[in-house]
């Protein structure tokens, strides 16, 4: 039916059957047997046959309405799915707890002032979470964190986009040795079950002969930071976070023996989005250069 609507709208345009085959590139006859087929359809006569050349009707002409609408909605679902065109819609984004943090705002920012026609809604859970919730078509893309050569589970598609490494820090007033016999015996800021970065340090601490001691289990790496800067414990922290809060002369880094811990930021989706492939694309650039310019700030 959407190709007889096509050709009512062509016939109005162009005001005649042989016009609308022109526009269409089809024959009158044609036009004509789309026009009754429609009629058929919708059982009652568009057309004023009455005169010549034949011209809308009063039902005529409200169907036209409904057909350019309909045909109008039909094009934006075809843009959806095309990569060619301009983003525009709304992109669900997921950030995994130590990604929620201020910086991400200027790719976020970025995004929207390039493709200003893209609305986000975003959310902050654990990786599991982000990628069920993908799965579950609840989110399009989800920023996150993983281990060094690891993707999220299949069908979920994975792109790395930076690496980090994470660091074990105290106050810079804090007296800590850095041997894993010392660090047993201090109390630590760390982030709840189910973190690996948690996981790796308490792994290499037991390896070493040593537990940790958990005063505080906390998700948000701002509080994290004011607690070890207080003094109320050692954390283990992105060390491009550091970098980016400024917060180099308020710690002190402590690099027992083997200790070098890495991770890999990634964005992970569900599949392709069509239109919105360049705004996922803008936002995994974004993040890359957040990154970077946290790299050079550790460097300097």
């Amino acid at each position: 039916m959407l190709e007889d609507l096509r050709a009512l709208v062509e016939f109005a345009h162009a005001g005649s059957i042989a016009g609308a085959a022109d526009r269409l590139f089809r024959t009158p006859s044609a036009i004509t047997r789309q026009l009754q087929r429609l009629e058929a359809a919708l059982g009652g006569e568009l057309l004023d046959r009455t005169v010549k050349p034949p011209r809308l009707n009063a039902l005529g002409t409200r169907v036209l309405e409904q057909a350019q609408d309909l045909l109008r909605r039909q094009e934006a679902l075809k843009s959806l799915a095309s990569s060619d065109a301009e983003p525009h819609g709304l992109l669900r984004i997921g950030l995994a707890h130590p990604l929620a943090v201020g910086t991400l705002t200027e790719p976020i920012q970025a995004l929207t002032e390039e493709y200003p026609k893209v609305r986000l809604r975003m959310l902050s859970d654990g990786a599991g979470a982000l990628f069920n919730r993908l799965l579950a078509g609840e989110l399009d893309v989800a920023a996150v964190v993983l281990p060094i050569g690891r993707t999220a589970p299949p069908p979920l598609l994975t792109t790395i986009v930076a690496t980090d490494r994470a660091e074990i820090v105290q106050s810079a007033a804090g007296t800590v040795p850095g041997d894993w016999a010392s660090l047993g015996r201090a109390p630590w800021v760390l982030n709840p079950l189910g973190c690996f970065l948690r996981a790796h340090l308490i792994d290499q601490m037991e390896r070493a002969g040593s537990t940790p001691m958990i005063a505080a289990e906390i998700h948000n790496v701002h509080l994290q930071l004011a607690f070890v800067q207080s003094g109320y414990g050692l954390g283990l922290l992105p060390a491009s976070f550091v970098a980016r809060n400024n917060a180099l002369d308020t710690f002190a880094v402590l690099r027992p023996p083997s200790f070098d811990l890495r991770m890999s930021i990634a964005v992970v989706r569900a599949g392709q989005l069509g239109a919105l492939e360049k705004a996922v694309e803008l936002f995994e650039h974004g993040i890359r250069d957040v990154f970077e310019t946290a790299d050079q700030g550790m460097a300097a």
